[in-house]
């Protein structure tokens, strides 16, 4: 260790970092606003007097940004100015939800326009998302990136916890109060965005490759990164077991004479499960290792899925998917932490944008899966089948961090 290392001092304490806070408020008031929207969507079109169908539509057209722009998406975030790309996905993002609001106070909403904004908002919500994850990096000492990512990926789960509640009590007011909320997010967002001063990237280099070589060469990282890509289809896998187990719930509830509002209940429970494990994630990222974190959150969710077999009092449902989310969101710190450590600065938008792919594609096989399923097998083996298949991902989880090594810096100090 030479002098100048040991002589380097302390970094100022997190709370103190005024950029990252700035890009940390920032983003969630844009997110609140983006989960208020997404939830608001096929709402608007039941509560307008559409179809069932219509809806879907809506919903579909809002989620299919996540499966045809999220690769070409982390191209552009490694290219461009990522400040001017949140910028520029608020702006996005803004017109797209004015012109809804306008619709709906000034003149008549159709489904081609609805469709067309849901989608241009789906895909600002990609950009803006992988940009700013991408970010953090930038803005904050290395001792404390593992405490950054636990506060962005709780205040993730925040948004997703309240954004329901918040669009629903909204709509029950009037149609067009969830979209002026998110109207305001995306402008709170890119004041906060404009007081930044720290840059977003390294300098960029001047020669480049085209959009199509640089997004192989993302691909080939990804390919070549054998631990992380192993990680990733853990956590598909893990996705959708919990799809599986959320329907498996609702048809509990539902046989045992429950009312919807207990769903709902058990839906705010298994949040703030979530959001505290994504709270306590730096926490345990300081005392344990990766590897053992990654591997534990795997073995507790096994050992507490059988419960959802055998009981059906609302509390247990609920304490169980509370636990689960729990595990659930320090499974994403972790993950979240060591794919930025390991990816080089100027590819983190490729390697969000393919994981993100990975993750979060498989989430629509869940629902089909599940109801394929639980209409062949009943509740009770279906449940028991994904303990089975969670324990199946934890052995593989285990034998990929033996074979493929985990980093020397796991141990991560704040």
């Amino acid at each position: 260790m030479t002098v100048a290392a040991e002589t380097e001092p302390r970094p100022a304490p997190l709370w103190r970092n005024r950029d990252f806070g700035l890009l940390w408020s920032g983003a969630a008031f844009s997110i609140l606003g983006m989960r208020v929207c997404s939830i608001a969507w096929p709402l608007l079109v039941i509560f307008d007097g559409g179809s069932a169908e219509r809806a879907g539509l809506v919903g579909f057209a809002a989620l299919l940004p996540q499966l045809v722009v999220q690769l070409p998406a982390g191209v552009l975030v490694d290219r461009w100015d990522r400040k001017k790309v949140m910028i520029c996905s608020d702006l996005i993002g803004l017109t797209a939800i004015a012109s809804v609001l306008a619709a709906l106070l000034i003149w008549r909403l159709t489904l081609p326009h609805l469709l067309i904004a849901a989608f241009l908002a789906g895909s600002a919500s990609v950009c803006y998302q992988l940009s700013e994850r991408a970010a953090v990096r930038a803005v904050v000492h290395p001792s404390h990136l593992s405490a950054a990512l636990s506060q962005n990926e709780a205040r993730s789960k925040g948004a997703g916890l309240l954004g329901q509640p918040i669009s629903t009590v909204l709509l029950s007011f009037a149609s067009w109060m969830p979209f002026c909320v998110t109207v305001i997010g995306h402008a709170l967002s890119i004041l906060t965005l404009l007081a930044i001063r720290t840059p977003f990237q390294q300098v960029r280099r001047r020669k480049r490759a085209s959009l199509g070589g640089e997004l192989v060469a993302g691909l080939r990282w990804m390919r070549d990164q054998k631990l992380l890509r192993s990680a990733l289809v853990v956590i598909s896998g893990t996705n959708i077991i919990s799809q599986v187990l959320t329907l498996a719930m609702i048809l509990i509830i539902k046989e045992s004479g429950g009312a919807v509002t207990t769903i709902g209940l058990i839906g705010v429970a298994t949040g703030v499960g979530g959001l505290l494990g994504a709270l306590c994630g730096s926490w345990f990222m300081a005392r344990f290792g990766l590897g053992t974190l990654f591997v534990g959150t795997l073995v507790l969710r096994m050992l507490l899925i059988p419960s959802i077999a055998f009981f059906s009092e609302p509390w247990v449902l609920a304490a169980v998917f509370a636990a689960m989310s729990w595990a659930g969101g320090l499974m994403n710190v972790v993950g979240g932490v060591y794919q930025i450590r390991i990816t080089p600065e100027e590819m983190q938008g490729r390697a969000a944008s393919v994981g993100a792919l990975i993750t979060s594609g498989a989430n629509s096989l869940g629902p089909l899966t599940g109801g394929l399923l639980l209409g062949a097998w009943g509740t009770s083996v279906t449940v028991l089948g994904a303990a089975g298949s969670m324990a199946a991902l934890a052995v593989l989880a285990g034998l990929a961090a033996r074979r493929f090594g985990v980093p020397a810096h796991e141990r991560q100090a704040e």
